[in-house]
């Protein structure tokens, strides 16, 4: 079985506790999901500069395509047990514009957000 990919920010607090959750359930699980932090991975790869690759959660399918925002999470977890359902509910038609405009008008420009104002408080402290 070949494996989906999950580029995230692992600098990013909310970003590493979900992504822990995900890799326990994998793991427990034998799902088989891949966890590269973009701060490590070879952007180019994915055809993303670091800025792009901060602004949401990215998917590289065993296809080879690239996904991104919520068809992103609904890889994750419709490879994981008993979370298929939530792949196909964010994904359903009458339901993914409210997700997408959830994700890309509120909770991934505010995630983006926090992590510029923590990486501008790091390089304040000397710790950039």
């Amino acid at each position: 079985m070949t494996s989906i990919r999950i580029l995230y920010n692992d600098r990013c607090p909310i970003c590493r506790a979900e992504i822990a959750h995900y890799r326990a359930r994998a793991a427990a699980s034998g799902a088989p999901l891949l966890f590269e932090d973009l701060n490590r991975a070879d952007l180019g790869g994915w055809n993303l500069t670091p800025d792009q690759a901060k602004r949401r959660m990215h998917a590289a399918l065993p296809d080879g395509s690239i996904v991104s925002g919520i068809p992103a999470f609904a890889a994750i977890w419709g490879a994981l047990p008993r979370m298929g359902w939530l792949a196909r509910l964010v994904m359903a038609p009458g339901v993914r514009p409210l997700a997408d405009l959830a994700y890309n008008r509120l909770a991934a420009p505010w995630l983006y957000r926090k992590e510029l104002r923590r990486e501008a408080l790091a390089g304040q402290d000397g710790r950039a």
